[in-house]
Order: C-alpha cells, then sequence, then structure tokens
C-alpha cells in the first residue's frame, strides 16, 4: 500500500436554541432551515462519509477553473460544462461533472491556517488552533466531527460509530472525549483477495464453536492495533471501555457482514474500481448501510508542489470515477437521502504555478484563502454552487464561509446541535463549534 507524506514530511430545546442564535445572526429563513434541518435528522438515522483529500486538493484542477485567467494561473488542465447549466468543472472531473445535478459544490470556504497541521485540525473540527504548530504535526486541541458523531450517537449492532479508512486524519482523534471516540483503523486492503479485518474476525484459537473466552480475548488486547492509535489518547485509561468494544465486535453479526466484501456482486466491485481506493470507498457504503454514523476515506498524495497537471490526470481522474460512483450508487440504493458525501481536504493551492527549487515540474504551494468542498446527499439541494471565487481563484469573495460553518452544517445533518456546550476532563466547558450558524445554502 502506497503511504503518501506530505512536504513536511438533537432535542427540542437545542433545536430551539439553535434557531435564535441562527436568527440573530442570518436571518428568519435561515433560521427556519436550520431548525427543520435539526428537527428533521433527529427522526431519522444519518450519516456521514468524509473524503478526506490529504495534503490540500488543488481548486483549479478541481472545482473552481479559471479558463480566462493567465496562463501562469489557469494552468494547463482544460474546462469542461457539467450537467447543472452554466457550472464549470476542471476536465479532470468529467464523471462528477456528469453527476453534478446530484451534488453542491461550495468555493467559498477560507481560513487563515496555512500549513498541513493547522489547516488539518480546522477543518476537521471547527476549532482552529490555539497555538502555532509546525506543518507535519498531528494536532489534537479539539474533539474531530469523527469522535464527537461517536460520543453523541454511540455504537449500534456491536459496529463502532467512527471508523477511518486506512489510516486516521492527523486531527481525527477524540481529544479529550477519550479513547472509546478514537476511530477504528481499517488498514487493511479491501481490494486484496485475502481481506480480513483485524480485531474483527475471531481467532480461531478463541473459538472453540460455541462461545468466545472473553478472558482470552482480554489477554489478547494488546495485539489490538485499534488501541494503540496514537488518537486515542492515554492507552491505560479506556482498557475496560476497550474489552468491551472488542468483544463486541468479534461477536457481532452486522459487523461481520460489514466487512465481507466478497458478497457484493461482482458488476458492483468493477463499478467502483478494482483499485484499494475504489475498494475502500465500496466499504465505506457498506459501513453506513450497516447504520455506521461515520465514516471517513482517507485519500493521500494531495500535496502538489510539483508535477501537479500529471498528476491530476492520473491520480485525479481516479479519485473522480470512484466518488462519482460512490455517489450514485448510494443514490440508486436509496441512502444519498440519508448519507452526506463530504469531500475536502486542508486548503487549496495558489493560484501562481511555480516551480520549487529542487523540483523540475511546476506545481502549487499551500492556499487556505480558496477552498472548494464537494456535498451530497443528507438533504444538501442538487445541482448547485455555493459562494465565489475572484476572476483569478486568490480569494473567496461571494458568500464567504469558515470551517465553523461547514462544520456546523455537517452536525446538523447528523442530528447535532453545534452550539452545544461540551466539558474536558477537568470539567472547563468549551463550544462543539464557536460559530453554530451553518451553510444557509447546503441546509
Amino acid at each position: 500500500m502506497t503511504v503518501y507524506r506530505n512536504c513536511e514530511g438533537i432535542g427540542r430545546r437545542d433545536c430551539l436554541k439553535l434557531g435564535l442564535g441562527t436568527l440573530l445572526g442570518g436571518g428568519f429563513v435561515n433560521a427556519l432551515r436550520a431548525r427543520s434541518a435539526a428537527a428533521e435528522t433527529a427522526t431519522r438515522p444519518t450519516s456521514c462519509i468524509l473524503v478526506w483529500l490529504d495534503g490540500g486538493p488543488s481548486h483549479f484542477e478541481t472545482f473552481d477553473p479559471k479558463p480566462e485567467a493567465p496562463a501562469e494561473i489557469r494552468g494547463e488542465c482544460q474546462t469542461i460544462a457539467t450537467k447543472t447549466p452554466g457550472v464549470y468543472f476542471s476536465e479532470n472531473m468529467t464523471r462528477l461533472a456528469a453527476i453534478s445535478d446530484k451534488l453542491t459544490i461550495v468555493r467559498s470556504v477560507r481560513h487563515d491556517q496555512n500549513n498541513h497541521g493547522a489547516g488539518n485540525h480546522y477543518m476537521t473540527t471547527g476549532a482552529p488552533t490555539r497555538i502555532p504548530v509546525s506543518c507535519g504535526a498531528f494536532v489534537s486541541f479539539h474533539p474531530s466531527m469523527g469522535s464527537v458523531v461517536s460520543f453523541e450517537r454511540g455504537a449500534r449492532d456491536g459496529l463502532p460509530p467512527y471508523f477511518s479508512i486506512p489510516e486516521m486524519t492527523r486531527s481525527g482523534g477524540p481529544n479529550f472525549l477519550g479513547a472509546r471516540h478514537a476511530p477504528f483503523v481499517v488498514s487493511d486492503d479491501p481490494n486484496q483477495e485475502s481481506f480480513m479485518v483485524r480485531d474483527v474476525t475471531i481467532p480461531k484459537d478463541l473459538d472453540d464453536g460455541r462461545t468466545v473466552d472473553r478472558r482470552k480475548i482480554r489477554a489478547r488486547l494488546d495485539q489490538f492495533a485499534r488501541f494503540h492509535d496514537r488518537a486515542a489518547g492515554d492507552p491505560v485509561a479506556s482498557a475496560d471501555e476497550n474489552y468491551q468494544q472488542a468483544v463486541s465486535l468479534m461477536t457481532s453479526p452486522a459487523a461481520q457482514r460489514a466487512f465481507e466484501m466478497h458478497r457484493e456482486p461482482g458488476p458492483v466491485r468493477d463499478a467502483y474500481g478494482r483499485t484499494t481506493f475504489g475498494q475502500q470507498a465500496l466499504l465505506a457504503r457498506r459501513l453506513v448501510e450497516a447504520g455506521v454514523p461515520f465514516v471517513t476515506l482517507h485519500s493521500g498524495g494531495w500535496d502538489h508542489h510539483s508535477n501537479i497537471f500529471k498528476a491530476f490526470q492520473t491520480k485525479g481522474q481516479s479519485f473522480d470515477a470512484v466518488v462519482a460512483r460512490l455517489i450514485e450508487d448510494l443514490d440508486q440504493r436509496g441512502l444519498l437521502d440519508t448519507t452526506l458525501v463530504l469531500v475536502m481536504g486542508e486548503f487549496g493551492r495558489t493560484p501562481q504555478i511555480s516551480t520549487l527549487p529542487g523540483q523540475t515540474t511546476p506545481g502549487r504551494d499551500h492556499w487556505s484563502s480558496a477552498i472548494s468542498v464537494l456535498m451530497a446527499g443528507c438533504g444538501t439541494p442538487r445541482g448547485q454552487v455555493v459562494g465565489a471565487t475572484d476572476r483569478q481563484g486568490y480569494s473567496a469573495i461571494e458568500k464567504v464561509y469558515a470551517p465553523e460553518n461547514l462544520v456546523s452544517s455537517v452536525y446538523l445533518k447528523l442530528g447535532i446541535s453545534p452550539d452545544k456546550i461540551l466539558y474536558t476532563g477537568a470539567g472547563r466547558p468549551t463550544h462543539l463549534v464557536s460559530d453554530s450558524r451553518p451553510i444557509a445554502e447546503v441546509m
């Protein structure tokens, strides 16, 4: 498996409260939309598949091309029409352009955290880092969206509520929520015939065909990769919780079925592509189908300081095909109404193309003033673009939103009030999201 590295190595009362806060900050219509969304998701189970493009994907080569900009800005990729009249994507996004009537592109997210560590943290938690951090750092000042969903929604049928495939994002941990709300990491490759998820299948020496010896499972806990994740905080404090989760996983029919990739019809697997990323996306669909409320699909290698145009002809187009198939499959199965597909990275890329010292091909550097985010499903209006950047893609200038607004939108769609107060281990109160106003156009 390829390892990519970046350049540096809701209750009724809550709904009413949210509605009032949104009314004061964004108008009566927006308040009604937000309150309606929270009330609706409180009555039906919803899920999110976060497709995390680690490194920071270029908005120019994906969903916000600038065909009229100078050559040193527009780059080598052509622009194509989408199914939505008047909306254009980069030529690398052919499949997504063909189903643009099923999704929304938000072109106007921006922040001021221009390195990988801080940008990752801000986009996956909705909270900026409190102190400067190094670009390559694993940062955890605030719980990630997946961990909050785990905390709020809990496990179902023995399945953990938060999965990350094939690794955790650098700020994807639970922080003060505790180890039990760290993601269950599926590092095994579902494209392999021998695919078997560690910590789920009962070892033969522990299963006598009638019962599971729980003492033997406890003795095996120190072998479980899931519970050695650096995101889990104190590895000792939650040993009993880990033990209970291990037993639940091993004895859960739902967990066993969710990972039985061989049960998927061959044409379905072929449609996703017989690649690691394609089969990981299919596994993500199977997990939400089984009732898992939050799955992160981690795709590395988007830090294109060099060779950006050739990379998008391969990696970009492969990503396009897989994500389009995921959205289509969810829609065909009636799951898109209750599943949010969210595609983003920590930032966009610089408008000015450059060749860095030591590089031989051009690329784009980090740029947090203009970020494109794809959203589909779970009540997101279809066939629209929200916001805009300036003519050369330097900055979001129309309907500008911050990561707080994006994360608040996700929480609302998952039935969680973004203006609630959480308490740290020391009893200190902290806002789940400091600005709980959602992106009104996606609600």
